[in-house]
């Protein structure tokens, strides 16, 4: 395999781990919102951030449902407004003053693509036009949906996914050369999964092979994805996928479980070199590594068999202790 990736277990501690000077640190959070309408955050949300913070990341990521639209009768413009204000009240400012900046891309809930949603969807760029993050964009065209930044030696591509079945055809073209120049950590987050991570989503998700390949070809090493309210850090045949849990409501099954996972965030760490460190902190607390055993070595979806990263046969591919 082309990408170097290493997985974080139990005994992994971010107050010892040992990554090189030019490392960075990016955490990814994901499905945030409560119920329909809702202008409060649980406790986990606030713990969440205050334990983001402790860690000082370089950059937060958002793979999307940070409010709680899509209702049918859709909200009103005021009530859409209101969400986003707790959202940048318990999340985007606690953000902001502690220097940290978070890229988003969008949910169903809060840019949905749907027919009936456009206000849902026009009040998404208005909020985040007005809250650009300070990073080195590469593409910034169709912010906040399609886009592309440079950290370290990362370039992230945010793709507009809220919809299930292929991508269009301007993102699939947007994305041939969107990692042209770009270093040797090639990310892509996006709110729905190319393929299924958990029982009761099995259908949600992009699911096309055309677009599998275009990532593949282009040299993508991850595809953050969230929705499936999950974490998984899996494997495909080309490239890493990982689901993200929630910090909302609504926890789910991996497929072939029956208990669903823990709340918990992401972290990533990336090493000037391109080697990525995969891991994530649980909740209550936020501060316990999620053990990588405890997961099942492999998803068996109706389309693809997701292995889980650590036990997939490649010397570039290894548990972090």
């Amino acid at each position: 395999m082309r990408f170097k990736f290493l997985i974080g277990i139990l005994f992994w501690v971010f107050a010892t781990v040992q990554v090189s000077a030019e490392s960075i640190r990016i955490v990814v959070i994901s499905d945030l919102n409560g119920s329909y309408g809702s202008t409060k955050y649980s406790s986990n949300v606030h713990k969440a951030i205050d334990a983001i913070i402790a860690l000082n990341p370089d950059l937060v990521l958002s793979t999307g449902d940070m409010v709680a639209g899509q209702r049918r009768p859709a909200l009103s413009e005021n009530q859409v407004r209101a969400m986003w204000r707790a959202f940048h009240d318990a999340v985007t400012e606690p953000l902001e003053r502690a220097g940290i900046p978070l890229a988003v891309t969008p949910g169903n809930h809060d840019g949905s693509a749907y027919s009936g949603f456009e206000a849902e969807r026009r009040i998404y760029a208005d909020e985040w036009k007005s809250k650009m993050p300070k990073l080195n964009f590469t593409a910034t065209g169709t912010y906040p949906f399609f886009y592309a930044f440079d950290i370290g030696a990362a370039r992230i591509v945010s793709i507009d996914a809220t919809t299930i079945g292929e991508l269009d055809r301007a993102q699939m073209s947007a994305l041939s050369t969107v990692f042209d120049g770009a270093g040797p950590a090639r990310i892509v987050f996006s709110h729905l999964p190319l393929w299924p991570f958990t029982i009761e989503r099995l259908p949600e998700i992009i699911g096309d092979p055309e677009l599998e390949q275009l990532l593949d070809s282009i040299g993508v090493d991850l595809y953050l994805s969230g929705h499936h309210h999950a974490y998984y850090p899996g494997q495909i045949d080309a490239f890493s996928v990982v689901s993200q849990a929630e910090l909302g409501g609504g926890s789910r099954r991996l497929i072939g479980t029956n208990q669903p996972g823990p709340k918990s965030f992401t972290v990533l760490e990336i090493e000037n070199d391109g080697t990525i460190h995969v891991s994530a902190l649980k909740g209550p607390d936020f501060t316990t590594v999620i053990d990588t055993r405890t997961l099942p070595e492999r998803l068996n979806t109706p389309d693809r068999i997701i292995r889980r990263i650590d036990t997939v046969p490649s010397g570039d591919v290894m548990m972090k202790k």
